[in-house]
Order: structure tokens, then sequence, then C-alpha cells
């Protein structure tokens, strides 16, 4: 059951990649200090109700699913635990604040959030990342669509 979860939430985010990135550049990831950022914002609609109520997150037409992965930046990319804060703010500068959820799956550390959006909406991304006493701030923007 797991890994049916694991696989479907996986193949949502491929999918929520090549369908609404305005970022066509491959992997969605920035080097940040000692750590590789991944990164990807998507409709909620995209994944299923029980994926959704097992990661205890709301799928509404209206409702976006922030998902950060923290990588230590050498050969083996391991997992890493860190503090995530951050805002999402519209073009007429409305700010939202971002409450992450950290799910660990196996070896697998990540961290997601919810924000809400209107048709067509941009919203522009500033998360921090703690750890210890290393701070790094990733920032990156996404364009949104009601199904």
């Amino acid at each position: 059951m797991n890994r049916l979860i694991k696989f479907c939430f996986i193949a949502c985010l491929a999918f929520a990649f090549n369908a609404q990135s305005e970022e066509m550049q491959g992997a969605q990831y920035k080097e940040l200090g000692p750590w590789q950022v991944h990164y990807i914002a998507f409709p909620s609609t995209f994944i299923q109700p029980k994926i959704a109520k097992a990661y205890g997150l709301e799928r509404s037409g209206y409702k976006g699913i922030v998902n950060i992965s923290v990588l230590k930046n050498d050969a083996e990319n391991t997992a890493q635990t860190a503090k995530l804060t951050g805002t999402a703010r519209n073009l007429l500068g409305n700010k939202q604040t971002l409450t992450f959820k950290e799910v660990k799956e196996g070896d697998s550390i990540y961290y997601l959030a919810q924000v809400d959006y209107t048709n067509e909406e941009i919203l522009r991304f500033e998360i921090e990342i703690q750890q210890s006493n290393q701070f790094q701030k990733l920032q990156f923007q996404q364009k949104f669509y009601v199904d």
C-alpha cells in the first residue's frame, strides 16, 4: 500500500511538472549552500482522494501543494531534515504563510504545504530552509490554473 501511494504521488509530481511548469528546464532544483533543494508546486486535484487523505491534504480546484526536498549536495544526495518556513505572494502582493508538514518514507524526506490560488494566478514563493546554524532561501514562482 505504501509503495502504491508513493508511486502515485511521484507519478502526480511528474505529471504536474510536465503539465504546469513555467520553467521547463529538466530537473527543478537549486543548489543552495550545502544542499540540493528540489521543489514543485501543483494543483491538489492532481492527487487521488486516498493519497490526499493519507497525507492530510485538502483537494480543491483552488488549492495547490508545494513539495520541497532537501538533499545533501554530495555524491549520495542524502535526504536531509530541516525546518522550512515560507510565504507565497501573488502579483498584487497578497501574502499567504506556508505551513510545512514533514513526510518520511523510507530514506526519503519531503515537506508539504498547501496554498490557495485563483485561475491563472502567479504565486511567488520564498522559503527559508534552516538546519542547525545553516540558513538558505529558496525563491521560485508558479502559475496555477483552476481545473
